[in-house]
């Protein structure tokens, strides 16, 4: 498979195993069966890797369903707005916004506009960037449509959780508590040890469109499911 045609389309329930040994993609499934195929990364070690998704790239019919999926998990909680995290998570934000009828969304980002606190910014790496530190801002501006209000913090994926805390981190200072996060995927469980926050365990609070594992490599080169 060509890496330019990974995230293009779904397929149907069933179209491909998902116990493995896998070659280049893993086959996540939705709930509803269909499966997406994701394009395998190994990691540093060599030996493992994970599965990934760059909504960004995905086609917008796998955008839209996603979305759809991540907002009917999170209607019942009658959020006010959607905050969404840069960069990919903007994309997904975005669209839950619009599919949960709301108007708009409030974008968080790196980029620093001079009319920006540094009191309201924290530091920021990610697993797809480490080497990459840099701060998240909220535009004091966006403030009244948040501060009182019940948000959601969106991702398009959690995977280490660094980007997830650094979000909460900076809701806090904010004296802002979401009633959920969510994502389109959440990738292996590492994540789960890091969402600890002022003595609240966040990752009860992640709803997620599905999961995926951690791999290991095999014996014969092929990967498979780790433990």
């Amino acid at each position: 498979m060509q890496p330019h045609n990974f995230w293009q389309e779904f397929h149907p329930p069933g179209s491909f195993p998902g116990e493995g040994p896998f070659a280049d993609f893993f086959p996540a499934s939705l709930g509803d069966g269909r499966q997406l195929r994701l394009p395998i990364r190994a990691l540093a070690d060599g030996r493992h890797g994970l599965a990934s998704l760059i909504i960004n790239q995905a086609g917008f019919v796998v955008q839209d369903a996603l979305a759809a999926a991540l907002a009917e998990k999170l209607k019942h909680l009658n959020a006010d707005v959607i905050i969404g995290l840069p960069t990919l998570g903007l994309t997904l934000a975005a669209a839950v916004s619009r599919a949960l009828g709301h108007s708009r969304y409030v974008p968080l980002g790196t980029s620093r506009k001079f009319w920006y606190v540094d009191d309201l910014s924290v530091s920021l790496t990610s697993i797809t960037t480490p080497d990459q530190v840099k701060r998240l801002y909220v535009d004091p501006r966006m403030l009244p449509l948040i501060e009182g209000k019940r948000v959601v913090l969106i991702d398009d994926v959690v995977s280490s959780g660094s980007s997830m805390r650094a979000g909460l981190e900076l809701l806090t200072a904010c004296g802002v508590e979401p009633v959920a996060l969510g994502v389109a995927m959440a990738q292996s469980m590492r994540w789960r040890d890091h969402l600890t926050l002022a003595g609240r365990d966040w990752s009860n609070a992640v709803l997620s469109v599905f999961q995926t594992p951690r791999l290991v490599r095999g014996d014969h080169g092929g990967w498979l499911l780790e433990g």
